[in-house]
């Protein structure tokens, strides 16, 4: 049964026949609007997360075609085991100790074998580590280090826990099942449930000399260090996972995964969206009425750029390629140039005369006197 049936389409913004393409520009829409670094008002974060989780399922086919089908992606969906397309983990070890599992036992004396054993091996914990990027870092990419504290496997056991020169050996009250049967008289009866061993946590092990560096544990927090390669053309609130970079897993599990999220700052010239890049360049009137030549910032240098006679304000130029690179490759956007025209503010006698002749010149008769001010005529 769903927690909460959410639609994952209206959240998306998107019809139920929406291409994966129209799913990806929904989501990096509303990711950046709801982006808790970005968005402070109530409500954001929550609404981060949803658009977060819609865009896992509808982004993949095999668990956007069981929502289709079942309301839910979760690989039990239309057998009672739905929960929304969250993970167990999401709900606190949702059908391991004290789930379903357990409680089925309880009520029908364990006659449904558990779906995970408590001693079989565990993926380590995902991770999050936030990156600042200037604008340029984010438009380039970069190569760096980060650190981070993690539990990592003590070096000293090995992961094992045991004193070196000692092993664990099997646990003397589950042996080795990681878990104990036990025995309670109810008013329906006998009712027989499945609990993890309180001796050796599930481990099915039991140690008899602990390790002195991990107390026995088998995990220490250590001081991680990674190199990372950060992509060319990679947005704000874009994240990028790194396998095998989380906390050590249990019972010889693997390592949990980092998840980078970066955060790229605004430009102060420049404005960008996805590969494109935006920038307003303000020009003079006798440059837009007579045409020009000039030079424009671009994130790849100054280049030129041709202004040609008779353009009018607010007219956008495009420069091929000069934008930022496309992440999934296939070159670089273009960069989009807005001119604006200035209108002089304190014009000399001479630029004044020259104003007049020309609206003469045009046809045109003008009221102002075009001076800025009373001592204006003593210039």
């Amino acid at each position: 049964m769903m927690a909460e049936n959410k639609d994952y389409y209206k959240i998306l913004g998107v019809s139920k026949d929406a291409s994966a393409d129209e799913i990806k520009k929904a989501y990096r829409k509303l990711s950046k609007k709801y982006h808790p670094d970005l968005n402070k008002a109530p409500g954001a974060e929550q609404k981060f997360k949803d658009v977060n989780e819609a865009y896992e399922v509808l982004s993949d086919e095999q668990k956007r075609s069981r929502y289709d089908q079942f309301g839910s992606a979760d690989a039990n969906a239309g057998f009672g085991g739905g929960n929304g397309g969250f993970s167990s983990a999401d709900f606190g070890g949702f059908g391991g100790n004290g789930g379903f599992d357990d409680i089925f036992s309880q009520f029908f004396g364990g006659g449904r074998a558990r779906s995970t054993q408590p001693n079989q091996p565990q993926q380590g914990e995902d991770l999050q580590y936030q990156m600042d990027l200037t604008f340029e870092e984010g438009v380039f990419g970069k190569k760096t280090t980060i650190k981070y504290n993690r539990e990592g496997l003590c070096q000293t056991c090995g992961g094992s826990g045991a004193k070196p020169g000692t092993s664990p050996v099997t646990c003397s009250k589950c042996h080795g099942a990681g878990y104990i049967q036990v025995t309670q008289n109810t008013p329906l009866g006998r009712m027989v449930s499945q609990q993890v061993c309180d001796v050796c946590h599930g481990t099915g092990k039991e140690i008899k000399e602990k390790c002195t560096t991990c107390q026995g544990s088998g995990h220490v927090n250590e001081r991680h260090e990674v190199k990372v390669t950060v992509p060319a053309g990679v947005e704000d609130g874009q994240q990028m996972r790194l396998q095998g970079q989380g906390e050590a897993g249990r019972n010889g599990g693997g390592y949990g995964d980092l998840f980078i999220i970066f955060r790229v700052a605004p430009s102060k010239i420049f404005k960008r969206d996805g590969a494109e890049i935006f920038l307003d360049k303000k020009i003079s009137f006798v440059q837009a009425a007579l045409g020009d030549e000039i030079k424009v910032k671009t994130v790849h240098g100054d280049v030129k750029m041709k202004i040609p006679a008779g353009t009018q304000t607010g007219t956008t130029f495009r420069l091929r390629g000069k934008g930022a690179p496309r992440l999934r490759g296939n070159g670089n956007g273009d960069q989009q140039v807005t001119v604006i025209i200035e209108t002089p503010k304190n014009m000399n006698a001479g630029q004044r005369e020259a104003m007049r002749e020309f609206a003469k010149a045009s046809g045109e008769k003008v009221s102002g006197s075009g001076k800025t001010g009373f001592f204006d005529k003593f210039k």
